[in-house]
Parts: C-alpha cells; sequence; structure tokens
C-alpha cells in the first residue's frame, strides 16, 4: 500500500477528508522526527514504538575497490512492533 492508497483508506473508514487524512499524517511525522531527534520515543497504538538507536562505528570495504574504510558511529530510527501486530500478522 502506497501513501495515496493509505489517504484515501483512512479517509474512507474515517469519514475525514483526504486534505485532512493527509495532514494529519504530514504532522504525526514531523512531530515523531522531532522527538526522536531529541532522543525520545514515540508509541504508536496498537502498531509499536519508534525510538531512534546508536549503531557503533565499524569498518567497511569500498566494493568498487575493496578499499577498507571507516563508517562513523550513527544514530538510526528502530521500530518496535506491538505484540498486538505480531499476533496480529501470524494469524
Amino acid at each position: 500500500m502506497n501513501q495515496a492508497e493509505l489517504i484515501k483508506q483512512i479517509a474512507e473508514v474515517s469519514g475525514q477528508s483526504r486534505k485532512d487524512v493527509e495532514h494529519t499524517l504530514k504532522t504525526i511525522g514531523d512531530v515523531a522526527q522531532a522527538e526522536l531527534q531529541q532522543g525520545g520515543e514515540v508509541t504508536l497504538p496498537g502498531l509499536g514504538k519508534l525510538t531512534a538507536e546508536t549503531r557503533a562505528a565499524r569498518k567497511g570495504r569500498n566494493p568498487a575497490t575493496g578499499a577498507e574504510i571507516d563508517i562513523p558511529a550513527k544514530r538510526v530510527p528502530h521500530f518496535a512492533a506491538a505484540k498486538a501486530l505480531k499476533d496480529a500478522v501470524n494469524s
């Protein structure tokens, strides 16, 4: 399901306009991004939890030349699915 299909489906189920649904989804994304940048977490009821985790620095290889390169540490978003979502997918 792409973004347009998601917006259409939510609008049909909720009875809201597509424009309102699109605005709400964008706002959720903006708020989640701001919270993760501050080191917090975002709980999405029934879906799971978004957090920012730190990925350690490591060595890698340039696939074109085979030369070893240093990959710096960085923070990455992480999603942990809620038990209800896992159970729904596996039923």
